[in-house]
Order: structure tokens, then C-alpha cells, then sequence
């Protein structure tokens, strides 16, 4: 056990390694779960030099919140698959046949989003990226005065990025992947959650653009993996599909930075309902841990049968309209 919590991270490279190598000599096994074969490693191997940085890693110091991220990772990715059946951005190929075998790998797959994105972000904020001034840890910018002033223009932005798309999905589609960010960021900053207008209101955007550039080295760690696999996502995204990296278009790598933005205005909005503790190693679970505060059973519950209820759903609906093939 001593010999893994040390050495965890390279064990996990090497892993990735050996996917890599049985994946180009054409192993069908691999090629079909490369997807976790690449991802999982990356995780605890970013996780290990977070570690090695810093002292203190969501996986070994935060285990309770890794683990919480990983079903709401899936949920709130299916939140973006319900999108996807209006706006048939995506589809998925050669997807294994077997229902078990396949939505658990649904699950686990879309279980790695926000681990990556914020092992990723404490990664780059373990190396000090973005930050001059490494005695106070900020950015600094314009103080904005009174972020509440802001807040109706947040919510009709908002509100439009989450119905332009559905209305007009050909021209709007792009909308969706900001739309969360505008309805709560308001919200999170009134209620007291982890906010960027707060950080803002500090003088400070550094959290803000580690988290773009989050999105940008794991949207592209996410397109260069998918293209040498066997199960897959393919894009029919209209007017900007004919010049490719990878099988994303070139423009459609611009969503994967604010992505990242709105995957964690969404994990600040959820500290509401959890006494304030939160993935981030900050003041606000610190005070969450000490004080004892524990989520309610009810809502445990309800959040349980929440997470059931619409895995199923958005499978079954993944299944039928989005999967194009089987293997």
C-alpha cells in the first residue's frame, strides 16, 4: 500500500503506455475501452505530481470529494448528451453491444470530465501558471465594484444561451456550452459558493483563465485520444465540419475553454446543497470539515434516485439516437 500511494503516478504513465502500445498493434480489446484506458491513468498521474507539488491531492487528501465528483461528473455530462438529441452535434461508432458492458462504460467514461478538468486546473495552479505575483497567489485585474449589478445581464444572457439552441439548434448550437455559467454564477456569488464574480470582486481572474486553459489541454487530450480508438465519437457540427484536428473541427476546440468554466460554476452551485464543501482546497471546506456539516439523508436520497432515474433515461435515449454503430 505504501509502495502504490508513492509511486501511483508512474505506475499510472506506465499503464497508459502499455494501452498506448497494444492499442496501435491493434488489440480490439483496447481499442474499445481505450477511451478509460487513457483517461483513468492521466487522472492519477496528474493527481501524483499535483501530490509531489503541493502536498495535498483531491485523490489521496480529498478521497471522499473525488469520488463524489465522479457520479455528478456523469450527470451533469448527460445534461449536455440531452442537448446533443436536439442538437446532433455528435454521435458515437462502434460502440460495444453488450447493455451492461456499455453503459457502465458510460458511466465510467463520463465520470472522467470533471476529475480531469480539475486535476488539470490544480495541476497548472500547482506550477504557478498565470500568476507574477507567486507571494499572494492572484492575478490581479480590475476590481469589479458590485458584481449584483451584473446579475441581470447574467441571467437573460443565460436564459438565451439555453433556449437559442433549442429553438434554432442549426445556428444557436454553440450557445450551450456558456449558458450555465450566465444562469448560475449569479446564484453561486448571492448564495455564497465558490464564485469567479467574487474573484473577480477580489481583483483576481486567475481561477477563471486556468480554468480555460483547462478545458483547452483536456478538450485536446480528449480529441487525440477519441481519434485513435475504436468506439468513438464522430461530429456533424454545421458550417465549421470540413477542417479538422482530429475528428473535432478546428473551431469547435474554442467550446472546450468555457466548457471547463461552466463544468465548475456547476460543481459551486452543488456546494449549496452540501453545507459549503466543495473539491477545491480552499477556506470554504476547511471551515465545511471542521464544523462538522453534514449533507441531510433526504437529500442523499433524493439525489440518489435523481442520478438512477436519469442514468437510465439518458442511456437508453444515448442508445437509440446518438450510438450509430455497434461493434
Amino acid at each position: 500500500m505504501k509502495f502504490l500511494k508513492l509511486y501511483y503516478g508512474p505506475l499510472a504513465l506506465i499503464f497508459l503506455g502499455v494501452f498506448e502500445a497494444l492499442l496501435f498493434s491493434g488489440n480490439l480489446l483496447v481499442g474499445q475501452w481505450f477511451y478509460l484506458f487513457a483517461w483513468w491513468p492521466y487522472i492519477f498521474f496528474v493527481d501524483w505530481l499535483v501530490k509531489r507539488r503541493t502536498g495535498n491531492s483531491l485523490l489521496m487528501d480529498r478521497t471522499k470529494e473525488f469520488l463524489w465528483l465522479i457520479p455528478w461528473s456523469t450527470f451533469f455530462w448527460l445534461i449536455f448528451e440531452w442537448f446533443n438529441l436536439f442538437l446532433k452535434n455528435w454521435h458515437y461508432i462502434n460502440i460495444i453491444s453488450s447493455l451492461p458492458l456499455r453503459w457502465t462504460g458510460y458511466f465510467l467514461s463520463f465520470g472522467t470530465v470533471l476529475t480531469g478538468l480539475f486535476e488539470t486546473y490544480e495541476l497548472l495552479a500547482s506550477y504557478n501558471i498565470l500568476n507574477p505575483y507567486k507571494d499572494t497567489a492572484t492575478v490581479y485585474t480590475y476590481h469589479l465594484p458590485d458584481a449584483r449589478k451584473l446579475y441581470p445581464w447574467f441571467l437573460t444572457l443565460g436564459t438565451l444561451f439555453l433556449a437559442l439552441p433549442l429553438a434554432y439548434p442549426r445556428y444557436s448550437f454553440p450557445l450551450i456550452w456558456g449558458a450555465f455559467v450566465f444562469l448560475l454564477e449569479p446564484i453561486n456569488h448571492a448564495l455564497g459558493a465558490p464564485s469567479l464574480l467574487r474573484e473577480w470582486e477580489n481583483g483576481s481572474l486567475r481561477k477563471f483563465f486556468l480554468l480555460l486553459l483547462s478545458g483547452l489541454i483536456c478538450g485536446f487530450l480528449w480529441e487525440f485520444w477519441n481519434f485513435w480508438a475504436q468506439s468513438k465519437w464522430i461530429y456533424t457540427v454545421p458550417f465549421v465540419g470540413n477542417i479538422k484536428l482530429f475528428e473535432m473541427p478546428v473551431a469547435g476546440f474554442l467550446g472546450f475553454p468555457p466548457f471547463a468554466v461552466e463544468c465548475y460554476c456547476l460543481a459551486s452551485f452543488l456546494s449549496l446543497f452540501r453545507q459549503g464543501r466543495t473539491w477545491e482546497q480552499n477556506r470554504v471546506a476547511e471551515q465545511s470539515r471542521s464544523s462538522g456539516a453534514k449533507t441531510s439523508l433526504r437529500l442523499k436520497v433524493f439525489a440518489f434516485v435523481l442520478h438512477l432515474v436519469f442514468y437510465i433515461v439518458m442511456f437508453h435515449a444515448i442508445d437509440i439516437y446518438t450510438v450509430k454503430s455497434y461493434a
